[in-house]
């Protein structure tokens, strides 16, 4: 059995592709319901053997993929969104940009330190998102009463600190992906004018895409050496298929357990990368 277990498979022992292949699978399942299955993935990688920067390029190369499904899904209500998008889209292009040039451009030593501390942020958000969710639709409902006169779709001017917030949002999106989409709900559903909940996840999803896409061809760019395509290959194969069941079956798994899942991968994953620094590896 553990011959079995250690034969090589695209240039991995057949473990080290199980584990990969279930994170993957598991993140797209999670990514239809309540989104952050980077924090599944790139722990996993890291869990694995793959160097933290090889990991988080191969990780937002490969969930590419799955991001466009979101979007199509959206497609009526980023139509309706079409007053804020365009300004929106181009402050996270900017922030993704820049996220991502830091990413190639620092010591790998930077991020082998960073990172650690970006799982606990994006942990906390993740363990968060239920109160945030909850704060945004009592603010949504006290529009939709009379409390708040806003249009019904989201509609200028947007203002310069929502603008800022997105850019700075598609920073941290572009240097580690993980977690954007609670960022950006949060910004959106406290600073973006009009619209309804299903408006402002549509304009999430779409952003968080934009600097997944960004990302992805800065790293193509100027990055190659450091992708690891079997990483890329079982990710995206495996996150297209978790994203197709969670489509069907994610509503009948509690969020809750999902985000258990969220939080113990990733904790697994951050002592994996603390280990890792004070070994000096």
């Amino acid at each position: 059995m553990i011959d079995v277990l250690g034969a090589d498979v695209l240039g991995l022992e057949l473990w080290q592709v199980v584990l990969v292949l279930l994170a993957g699978f598991w993140a797209g399942t999670i990514n239809s319901v309540i989104g952050s299955g980077t924090l599944v993935t790139f722990p996993t990688l890291v869990a694995v053997g793959f160097p933290p920067v090889t990991a988080q390029i191969s990780n937002a190369i490969g969930l590419v993929a799955a991001g466009f499904s979101g979007v199509f899904g959206y497609r009526r209500e980023l139509k309706e969104s079409g007053a804020v998008l365009p300004v929106l889209t181009v402050a996270s292009l900017l922030g993704g940009v820049l996220g991502a040039f830091l990413l190639i451009l620092l010591p790998a030593e930077v991020f082998g330190v960073a990172a650690p501390v970006l799982i606990v942020v994006a942990l906390a958000f993740v363990v968060l998102q239920p109160r945030l969710q909850a704060w945004v639709r009592r603010r949504s409902a006290a529009r939709e009463d009379g409390v708040v006169d806003v249009p019904a779709r989201p509609s200028r001017p947007v203002s310069p600190v929502l603008w800022v917030l997105v850019f700075l949002a598609g920073v941290y999106g572009g240097y580690f992906v993980a977690a954007q989409g609670v960022l950006l709900m949060g910004i959106l559903g406290v600073f973006l004018v009009g619209g309804t909940l299903v408006h402002a996840n549509a304009i999430k999803t779409w952003l968080s895409l934009a600097v997944n896409l960004v990302a992805a061809t800065s790293y193509l760019l100027f990055a190659f050496d450091r992708i690891d395509w079997t990483a890329v290959l079982l990710i995206a194969a495996s996150s297209m298929v978790g994203g197709l069941v969670g489509a069907r079956i994610g509503r009948r798994i509690s969020p809750t357990v999902l985000r258990i899942v969220i939080v113990v991968v990733g904790l697994a994953g951050l002592v994996s990368m603390v280990l890792r620094l004070v070994d000096g590896g």
